[in-house]
């Protein structure tokens, strides 16, 4: 039988049939403000605060002190706490960039997380972790060598990447393939609001409910709904949502 980890985040869990097929690597995808960082904040809270797994948090964008800030601010109060008895590790930007040559970097923290004994971990962000690389053949092989090496150390891991059309549709990356899921975070205008959407794409080895289901970002994070009616849908759903997959 197949092991799930559960992401402890309402509705999400439901959506995924139980939670991610433990030691998968899943792109988060949306455009900027949708809550991928969001997300990962409150998958690896959620992780130690339900479940007593620890987890690895690293960010090419922020230091350690913005990401303790914008967890306080959402709502999960002992981030710090949790960052301080070392049940979440957080590379930041300094940490990341200090050798000032990149390889040396990603050989470094590749050698860390095959030590590692934590659970969970999210990149925030794969792209900018893709603009170190020249082309795309190279970009290709450390993408490949990074999840292979999470999947080894026994990590179930996020990997948010920005994409800059609405529907993801339009705008499918290498990243795409090379990931075990795909769940998309996408932010639709209605008037002088916005609603916001979750769509489970693909997750192999799972059945999953790819609907596009609404979400919320409130105190305490990310709250999914499966019933629809309790929000504005703009327009008609996309043709592709809708069915339960494999």
């Amino acid at each position: 039988m197949t092991e799930l980890v559960k992401t402890g985040v309402e509705g999400l869990d439901s959506i995924l049939n139980g939670g991610i097929v433990k030691n998968a690597a899943v792109l988060i995808s949306g455009n900027p403000g949708t809550g991928k960082s969001i997300l990962g904040l409150q998958y690896l809270y959620n992780g130690v605060d339900q479940f007593d797994e620890g987890g690895l948090y690293l960010t090419f964008e922020e230091t350690e002190d913005d990401i303790r800030e914008a967890a306080e601010s959402i709502g999960f109060d002992r981030w710090h706490e949790y960052v301080e008895s070392g049940e979440i590790k957080v590379y930041d930007k300094r940490t990341l960039l200090r050798d000032g040559d990149f390889s040396t970097t990603l050989d470094r923290i590749l050698g860390d997380l095959q030590d590692t004994n934590y659970d969970r971990l999210v990149l925030d962000s794969l792209t900018m972790f893709q603009l170190f690389f020249d082309d795309e053949k190279e970009q290709r092989q450390y993408l490949l060598k990074f999840i292979d090496i999470l999947k080894d150390s026994g990590l179930t891991s996020l990997l948010t990447t920005e994409q800059s059309a609405i529907f993801p549709e339009t705008d499918i990356g290498l990243e795409n393939f090379l990931t075990d899921g795909n769940i998309y975070l996408i932010q639709s205008p209605a008037g002088a609001t916005s609603n916001r959407y979750i769509w489970v794409a693909k997750m192999r080895k799972q059945s999953i409910k790819n609907s596009m289901f609404p979400l919320e970002i409130a105190q305490g994070g990310i709250k999914i709904y499966e019933q629809a009616a309790g929000f504005s849908m703009v327009g008609e759903s996309p043709p592709w949502f809708g069915e339960e997959t494999e």
